[in-house]
């Protein structure tokens, strides 16, 4: 009984620290995508670090879907919308079934570098020009020192917008 009084008076105190809905809010972002064209990206800031959202073409598609695993550096997706080991093939990284739309953090797992885009890099993705880091159209690690996949953050996605969101569970 002593236990459960304990806990009833030290559970309000706990519960404080958790994040208020104004911060919750502020976690949370919704990009309008529609005016994004082929072949073209944009950068967004969330959470204090910038999330690359890429509208890819046919070719880029392509190359990031006829690329074998096994030429991967990560097999893993790396996107919180999937399982946590799920195979980094394309379907699992793009945010629709076509394969237009990609999102991930734009830092580089390496030391955190901000990678170049539009096509940079041997892989036609992106490029990390601070230690050399090339990543494919499809955001995975292909060669140098990076360790892991560009990220695929917690999102929302209905064709013409992509919210972003906060990963606090509570």
């Amino acid at each position: 009984m002593g236990a459960v009084a304990a806990g009833a008076a030290v559970w309000p105190l706990i519960d404080q620290m958790n994040p208020s809905a104004d911060v919750l809010a502020l976690a949370t972002l919704e990009v309008d995508v529609s005016g994004v064209e082929p072949g073209t990206q944009l950068t967004v800031k969330w959470r204090g670090k910038p999330v690359f959202v890429r509208r890819r073409t046919e070719a880029e598609i392509e190359a990031a879907r006829n690329t074998p695993l096994s030429d991967l550096k990560d097999p893993i997706a790396r996107n919180a919308n999937a399982p946590a080991d799920a195979p980094a093939t394309d379907e699992n990284r793009a945010l629709d079934e076509s394969g237009e739309w990609l999102a991930m953090m734009g830092v580089c797992t390496h030391l955190g570098c901000v990678p170049l885009g539009d096509g940079a890099g041997d892989f036609g993705g992106w490029f990390c020009p601070c230690h050399g880091s090339h990543y494919d159209t499809a955001g995975r690690i292909r060669k140098g020192p990076a360790p892991t996949n560009l990220p695929v953050p917690e999102l929302a996605f209905d064709g013409s917008t992509i919210k972003l969101i906060n990963e606090y569970k509570g």
